[in-house]
Order: structure tokens, then C-alpha cells, then sequence
């Protein structure tokens, strides 16, 4: 019986040995196999060409799914909307606002008149109410004006288009000294002053088309543009040599009038006479240049339209020989 237990002892001993020497062996067995396994699979890995850049990040990396794998929504505190913030437990620890800023108080009401605002300087009034002022440009368009409002004396630019203006008055433009432009497109305008104009000494552009006019005043010297299209302008309209003196006048512009014969002289600084539609049917020899001097170029005058009248030009060769190009019209 005692050698019996003894073999029973002596089985379980080995058989406990056993299985912890077969542990070990197996971990070692799996390590040594596990760098193999990894070399097979980084071998179908194409990493040559594994290139991650801008242009291919989106096709390397689906993202599309990205949302549903991660939910934000329990990462943030639940807020109520509608509640009231907690009132402080210790309400001393609140800031004393009256400290810092207190409310004014208002007077009390009396039962006095309206109050009248301060009054506004004279110069700021004129046309400020009725138009558009920028800087120094006024801006009077389709305001249904029926005659020039009084303006700022620092006014340079004036646009009053599209209005009900009949009459131009001396006194409009009085103290004006540095305007520029004036543009009095599409009025009424049948009768200006003879010196409405006379007097602006900066004045560059006058511009008049599409109004009633049978007369222009007299221009100041420092006129650059003088546009008087669609009027009823006749040649009687136009003082003597009215555009001798304009040593800076570069474009006149008196189409669509009726004009008898094109108003020589004109100065050397005209860039381009604009005459088409009127009623002309003659010129004289020296209308453009000298006659008695052939050596004569005119260069500046290089845009002459005589389109609409009732004139064959090729009845005047020698009218045109100090020109660059020849007149448009009727040959």
C-alpha cells in the first residue's frame, strides 16, 4: 500500500512538471513565429509607393465614417435653454455696478414750448436738404428741382440731371470760385445768363445736352469740355469768334442743333468738334487751317464728325491739308 502511494505521488509530480515546462516552450514557439508572420504581412504592404500627401490624403484616409465612430454629443453638459442663470450663493459677492456707472437722470418734463435744434451755419444749409453732399460734390439728380438751389461755396463738382431746371441765373454760381464741373443733363434749360458762366474761373466742363437752349453765354478761358448736344442752338445762337480765346478748349460738342456753318475760328488746343445733325452746308477754306500757310499741322484735331449735314465735303479739298484725317461725312 505505501509503494502504491508513492508511484501516485511520484505521477502527479511529473505530470505537474510537465505542464509547466510545455508553457514556456509554447510562448517561446509563438514569439519566434510572430516576427515571421509580421514580415508576410508588411511584405504585401506596398510601401515604395505609399506617397501621403494633400492631393491624396482623402483617398488614403476614408474619413467619411469618422462622425459615427466618435459621438461628441455626451462630452459636453446638457444646457437648457430657457432657464435662468443660479443665483450666487453668497449675494455680497456680487459686483457693485453703481460703483462704477450710474444711470443719469433725466430732467424732469416741462411744460415749456418745443425745443428748436441749434441752428445749422448758413454754409452747411443750401443744397445739403434737397441733395446729396459729398466732400465737395453735390449731387442734385432727379430731384425735381426747377432751378439751381443755393450751393456751398466749396463746391467743385455739381450734377443736377434730370430735373425741371428752366433758367440759368447769373447769381446761381456767385462766389463759386472753385468749380469744376457742372452737369445739367436733361432739363428745361431755354435761356442762361450771359454771365452765368463767364465769372467761374476754374471751370473746366460745362455740360448742357438735352435741354431747350437757342443761346450760349459767354464761357470762362479755362473751359476744357464744352458739351451743348440736342438743343436748338442756331448760329445766331453763338456770340462772334465765341471760341477763339478758349486756349484750353479740347472738346466741343454741338451736335444735334441748328447750326448753319461750323463757328470758326477755333482754337489750336481742340482735340475733337462734334457737329453732326445740324443744318451746315458750306465751310470756308481757313475753317481748319491756314491758307496762307502750307506748312501748317494741326495734330490735335484728329476727331472732326460732320455726319447728318447737309454739306459735301469733297467740295472743300483745300480746307483740310494741315489736318491728320480727314472730316466723317459726305464725300
Amino acid at each position: 500500500g505505501c509503494r502504491m502511494r508513492t508511484l501516485a505521488w511520484l505521477g502527479i509530480t511529473s505530470l505537474c512538471l510537465g505542464t509547466a515546462w510545455a508553457v514556456p516552450a509554447k510562448e517561446e514557439r509563438r514569439k519566434a513565429e510572430k516576427p515571421k508572420a509580421d514580415l508576410a504581412l508588411y511584405e504585401n504592404l506596398d510601401l515604395d509607393n505609399y506617397d501621403l500627401t494633400l492631393d491624396n490624403y482623402g483617398e488614403i484616409l476614408d474619413l467619411s465614417n469618422y462622425e459615427e465612430l466618435y459621438d461628441y454629443g455626451d462630452l459636453g453638459p446638457k444646457i437648457e435653454v430657457g432657464t435662468l442663470a443660479p443665483r450666487p450663493k453668497d449675494p455680497a459677492a456680487l459686483p457693485d455696478l453703481g460703483a462704477t456707472a450710474k444711470t443719469p437722470k433725466l430732467p424732469p418734463p416741462t411744460t415749456a414750448g418745443p425745443v428748436h435744434p441749434a441752428p445749422v451755419p448758413a454754409q452747411a444749409l443750401p443744397s445739403c436738404r434737397l441733395c446729396l453732399c459729398i466732400g465737395t460734390s453735390v449731387y442734385c439728380d432727379d430731384a425735381n428741382l426747377e432751378h439751381i438751389p443755393p450751393l456751398p461755396p466749396e463746391t467743385t463738382y455739381l450734377y443736377a440731371r434730370f430735373n425741371r431746371i428752366g433758367t440759368i441765373r447769373a447769381s446761381d454760381f456767385t462766389g463759386l470760385k472753385k468749380l469744376k464741373r457742372i452737369d445739367l443733363t436733361s432739363n428745361f434749360i431755354s435761356w442762361a445768363d450771359v454771365d452765368a458762366f463767364r465769372l467761374l474761373h476754374s471751370l473746366q466742363e460745362l455740360i448742357l445736352p438735352e435741354n431747350r437752349l437757342t443761346a450760349l453765354p459767354e464761357l470762362p478761358r479755362s473751359i476744357v469740355r464744352l458739351d451743348a448736344r440736342l438743343n436748338r442752338i442756331p448760329s445766331t445762337g453763338l456770340q462772334p469768334e465765341a471760341f477763339r480765346e478758349l486756349k484750353q478748349l479740347q472738346f466741343l460738342h454741338l451736335s444735334d442743333n441748328q447750326l448753319d456753318y461750323i463757328p470758326a475760328p477755333l482754337p489750336e488746343s481742340l482735340r475733337s468738334l462734334h457737329l453732326q445733325n445740324n443744318n451746315i452746308q458750306t465751310m470756308h477754306e481757313d475753317t481748319f487751317c491756314d491758307s496762307q500757310d502750307h506748312s501748317q499741322i494741326r495734330r490735335a484735331l484728329e476727331d472732326i464728325r460732320l455726319d447728318g449735314n447737309p454739306i459735301n465735303l469733297s467740295l472743300f479739298p483745300n480746307a483740310y491739308f494741315c489736318l491728320p484725317r480727314l472730316p466723317t461725312g459726305r464725300f
